[in-house]
């Protein structure tokens, strides 16, 4: 059984890994939903109450939900890994927040950082060159992911949802090439800024490798067997 096969025929393992991805996904970008709030937002759990919240922040969760379902679907369907299907993962990150529709058509800068992301106007043919390159690269894949992770993050081609976007293509690579996925913690947000920061390939290659390891142990604890 494959690892896409593993998280799409076990709901209490599909339940685990959207929540946590999810959760910490978000809380990186400064969400103040709880683990069990985002939980009760996802899975419809009527028994926890959720008070005192911004609208915003339920519709991440909910986005973030959808773009990983979106994910998996591309996955199975086998779909390629295109320009188009970068867009719709970040219009699904954005959607009833920002709205947003394809590449930035303004300048961005990108909070804690002294890497200022290229002008708009070069945005079609930095993504056409990263998707080609990305498509054809045949390093190790855990260099492979770290290299493109970073690269997508300083080109930082949309006007928002950049870091949940890029987190989620790291797993998009993980999964096709039958490997547990990365849960990325929020407590772990300084170390992956770091890795960013300083254009760290080796450093998060490992790091990634690492999370991807831990992941499998703890699908192993839902049944999978490697």
């Amino acid at each position: 059984m494959t690892v896409l096969e593993f998280i799409l025929s076990n709901n209490e393992y599909l339940e685990d890994l959207i929540t946590r991805s999810t959760y910490h996904s978000n809380a990186i970008e400064g969400s103040t939903l709880t683990y069990a709030e985002t939980y009760a937002i996802l899975y419809n759990d009527n028994s926890f109450k959720i008070e005192g919240k911004e609208p915003r922040e339920i519709y991440e969760a909910i986005n973030h939900k959808n773009a990983l379902e979106l994910v998996f679907s591309n996955l199975k369907s086998q779909e390629p890994y295109d320009e188009r299907f970068i867009k719709k993962l970040n219009e699904t990150i954005n959607r009833n927040i920002k709205d947003t529709e394809g590449y930035r058509k303004v300048q961005v800068f990108i909070r804690g950082s002294e890497h200022i992301p290229p002008e708009p106007a070069k945005m079609p043919n930095l993504m056409n060159y990263f998707v080609y390159n990305c498509n054809h690269d045949t390093d190790d894949i855990f260099s492979k992911v770290a290299k493109y992770h970073i690269d997508f993050e300083r080109i930082h081609p949309f006007e928002d949802g950049n870091g949940r976007t890029g987190r989620l293509l790291i797993n998009y690579e993980l999964i096709k090439n039958n490997l547990a996925p990365a849960v990325i913690e929020k407590d772990d947000r300084v170390k992956y800024f770091e890795f960013l920061r300083n254009v760290d390939y080796t450093g998060l290659a490992q790091w990634i490798r690492d999370l991807s390891t831990n992941e499998n142990d703890r699908m192993k604890k839902f049944g999978y067997e490697d």
